[in-house]
């Protein structure tokens, strides 16, 4: 291990990330809400400690390896997370305590959406916009942002990308170098960013509005700057906006570049990966509004807007909401958060277990019924005109394995905790997930939980946001050995 350059690379990563701190204090002077002096105080913190690790290390430059890069990734998502919680902690208009500043700074790097505040539309501007970038930021990955410019400084990153970018298929890269893959993937993100605020501005939005919700769609986190999330706006084009934004980012973004490499849809049509997660929505979509309709819950078009919107924002894990879905009837609150499990696609800003891991699943299940009948046969899983090597359809099975035993373990530590089946079921769901809002007490808010909880809730959403695997592999004497 090398651990002076993982210092080394840990400082660097700090002082970028307290760059982060200029925006919402520069917000905070426009609008002039008092609340400028808790990002100052954090972005002098965030430096002078990221300095202080830095410095003693500035000539370690040792090449790191796979295992570094495993180290590093899960140190800066926890260190991060830390040093993003002390702007909650210190801006007197949030009285706070510590699992709740911790809870809501991994809700919104993760990009999960769940909150502990309420009252938001009293909140001064600059906390709402620092929830909305932590999300924006937290999406693509801050480490990809910072891949790009770690070899500036004569720092390696594929061990990085490996470590921090979802999905089985770790090893592909858009562009030969991976500092030019990260470039890309940001110029997409920021572009999909810019026409979302636009679309929103158009839409009626405020400008403040547009732009906070912009960086939370695309992110696919679900903040919002109102208690009543978008159902603030009661507006269909801003529910159908909503949910083509989070549709899109829900993408591989490697199918993005292509796309806008070759000027052609082709790549998202010929993408297995891409028909089905487009299959799974229209069929949550079928089903909410069908029985949305027989319930007269809503008129026709409304019941075609909600179910849309809410569809597409929890299956992607969002979590978005213009309507309390978990009063709706019969099994659409249930449906809604199982399709939360498939989740978005592989290399998308969403969380869950990803659409590509679920059809490699579903294709290893009839490949076994098969070998039922026919135990001599060969038979190969494909995806498209590609067929599968049986080591990544091992590992899907093997990640699948661990999610279902930590999901387990985890509510269970939720239900000694006190709460009931349903909400400990649907925290812990909503959370691994990355989607953040659940059923039971915590549909609205998870204020009401205790400190232990929110912790335990929190170190979920730290496993969903690095895919299990990445953080658990910390944990095993393998990883330690020479």
């Amino acid at each position: 291990m090398q651990y002076a350059t993982i210092i080394r690379i840990l400082g660097i990563l700090l002082m970028i990330f307290s760059i982060t701190m200029l925006p919402p204090a520069i917000v905070s002077a426009i609008y002039e809400d008092g609340g400028g002096s808790a990002f100052i105080s954090t972005f002098l913190l965030s430096l002078i400690t990221g300095l202080v690790l830095f410095w003693p290390k500035r000539k370690a430059k040792a090449e790191l390896k796979i295992r570094d890069g495993f180290l590093i990734v899960v140190l800066f998502w926890t260190v991060l997370s830390t040093f993003g919680a002390v702007p909650f902690i210190l801006a007197q208009s949030l009285p706070v305590s510590l699992a709740d500043a911790v809870f809501e700074s991994f809700s919104g790097l993760t990009t999960t959406g769940a909150t502990v505040i309420s009252g938001l539309d009293d909140l001064p501007h600059s906390i709402l916009f620092y929830r909305q970038q932590l999300q924006w930021l937290g999406g693509m990955g801050i480490i990809v942002l910072a891949v790009a410019i770690l070899p500036l400084l004569g720092i390696g990153g594929m061990q990085l990308y490996r470590a921090e970018m979802p999905g089985p298929m770790k090893d592909n890269k858009l562009t030969p170098r991976i500092a030019g893959t990260a470039k890309a993937l940001w110029y997409i993100y920021l572009g999909m960013t810019i026409a979302c605020a636009l679309a929103y501005w158009i839409a009626g939005m405020t400008t403040f509005d547009a732009i906070a919700h912009s960086f939370s769609t695309v992110a696919i986190g679900g903040f919002s700057t109102h208690d009543a999330s978008i159902g603030y706006f009661d507006s269909n084009a801003i529910e159908l906006i909503c949910a083509f934004f989070m549709f899109i980012a829900g993408i591989n973004f490697a199918l993005h570049f292509i796309s806008v490499r070759t000027l052609t849809i082709r790549p998202y049509l010929k993408d297995p990966e891409f028909k089905g997660y487009f299959a799974i929505l229209c069929i949550v979509i079928l089903c909410c509004t069908s029985v949305l309709l027989y319930y007269q819950e809503y008129p026709f078009t409304d019941a075609l807007v909600k179910s849309i919107f809410h569809s597409v924002s929890i299956a992607t894990t969002a979590g978005f909401a213009s309507a309390d879905f978990a009063t709706w009837p019969t099994l659409l609150p249930v449906l809604l958060i199982f399709a939360s499990f498939i989740g978005a696609s592989a290399g998308s800003t969403g969380g869950g277990m990803k659409v590509i891991r679920v059809l490699l699943l579903f294709k290893q299940g009839m490949r076994e019924i098969k070998r039922l009948i026919h135990p001599n046969g060969i038979f190969l899983i494909k995806l498209g005109k590609a067929s599968v090597n049986d080591r990544v359809v091992q590992a899907v099975w093997g990640f699948f394995a661990t999610y279902v035993v930590l999901f387990v373990l985890l509510m269970l530590i939720l239900l000694a905790d006190g709460l009931d089946q349903i909400t400990a079921f649907s925290a812990v769901a909503a959370c691994m997930n990355n989607l953040g809002p659940g059923l039971g007490d915590v549909a609205v808010n998870y204020s009401g939980l205790s400190d232990l909880a929110k912790y335990v809730l929190s170190f979920a959403m730290l496993l969903g946001r690095l895919e299990i695997f990445t953080l658990l592999v910390l944990f095993t004497p393998y990883f330690w050995r020479r």
